[in-house]
């Protein structure tokens, strides 16, 4: 059976099409799936009876099942999703006063590796589809309306008023599932977000972010968390194939279609590694011709990382040098700790196809 969830609404129109139906049986679909969160073709009053049950016998509307939903003391809220028996996600949502952002994951693990990351310490499984990825958003949204109330306003009064794609994996590593969630996820017929507030975070896989700024522009976020290409090759090993100044450059590529006149750089504080003053001008130095925003991120320790968080003093004095330079710097609060919800501190479970894990506790061992 096809499961609908996989299709943004070009690829379902030309579905009805296949079937001999009218391409506006797409919008239609659309917006119950989606909109509504209708998942039973019986309830799609406006649909033909006799397409209902025609849909019912050569298609399914199937969320990934949810096997755990914690809450934080803070209000973060996080789910493990199966992606099948063997493997599970995680997907987080963080409530603030005037907004309220999803992280979504993008892959089963993440064969990037790089060293702070809990995910990456995962190893890698395999992409998720589609309907994987929208149905974060969807289970996120139908659990959080049913728990606050929500359910009962219209379906404009939003919990989740942003998304961004920093949950498990590297998103343009999943390319064409990627885009295709996220101009589900665009589509005034599904959740109608705005560009600005669609955030997609890449460890910097340059011609994928070329890709995305002609097929899907949305607000970009780069995980930098080094100042230079030494240190950068070792806590961000992808960066040995596209080192700063490719990525410098691609940024300002990106800048032309971008949603936003500003690249975010996301920079983990990791103590005595990156967070020197030294580090702070070589930055300063590294972005001078882009126009950019820093998020900085204390780090959120798990077993076994060998990386310590930034001392407070330390991140203050690196903020203060960045803002003196003239950008915008946040010191970013770290939120749902206490469920394991922080950032970089995603992992699930993960069935490791890459058999990286194994390996690097062979060699630690020695």
């Amino acid at each position: 059976m096809v499961n609908l969830l996989n299709f943004n609404q070009p690829q379902l129109a030309q579905w009805f099409a296949e079937m001999g139906e009218k391409p506006f049986r797409a919008k239609q679909l659309m917006r119950w799936m989606h909109h509504f969160g209708e998942h039973d073709f019986e309830q799609m009053t406006d649909i033909a009876k006799v397409l209902r049950e025609k849909l019912a016998i050569e298609a399914e509307i199937t969320l990934p099942t949810v096997q755990l939903e914690q809450v934080s003391n803070d209000g973060t809220h996080k789910w493990l999703i199966g992606a099948d028996t063997a493997n599970s996600i995680e997907t987080v949502f963080i409530p603030e006063d005037d907004r309220g952002t999803l992280c979504i994951s993008s892959q089963v693990g993440c064969a990037l590796e790089c060293t702070f990351c809990s995910t990456g310490r995962q190893g890698f499984n395999r992409n998720l589809s589609v309907s994987e990825i929208i149905g974060q958003l969807a289970i996120a949204n139908r659990s959080l309306r049913l728990e606050t109330g929500y359910d009962m306003l219209p379906i404009s009064e939003r919990i989740i008023s942003n998304v961004v794609m920093m949950g498990m994996g590297e998103p343009l590593a999943n390319y064409d599932n990627v885009v295709t969630a996220m101009q589900i996820m665009l589509d005034d017929s599904a959740y109608g977000l705005s560009r600005r507030r669609l955030t997609l975070s890449t460890s910097g896989l340059v011609p994928a972010m070329d890709r995305l700024k002609e097929d899907c522009p949305v607000a970009l976020a780069v995980s930098l968390h080094a100042p230079n290409d030494a240190l950068r090759d070792v806590i961000v090993p992808i960066n040995k194939k596209y080192p700063l100044k490719e990525l410098m450059a691609a940024c300002n590529r990106y800048l032309e279609k971008a949603p936003r006149d500003f690249v975010t750089f996301e920079y983990v504080m990791l103590d005595g590694i990156n967070d020197t003053v030294e580090h702070a001008h070589q930055l300063v130095a590294l972005v001078k011709n882009v126009s950019c925003k820093f998020n900085l991120i204390p780090f959120n320790p798990f077993p076994n990382s060998g990386y310590g968080t930034s001392k407070a003093v330390n991140i203050k004095t690196f903020r203060d040098i960045l803002m003196q330079a003239g950008y915008v710097v946040t010191v970013r609060k770290t939120r749902g700790e206490d469920i394991d919800a922080a950032c970089g501190q995603l992992a699930g479970k993960v069935l490791d196809k890459t058999k990286r894990v194994a390996k690097r506790i062979s060699i630690e061992a020695i």
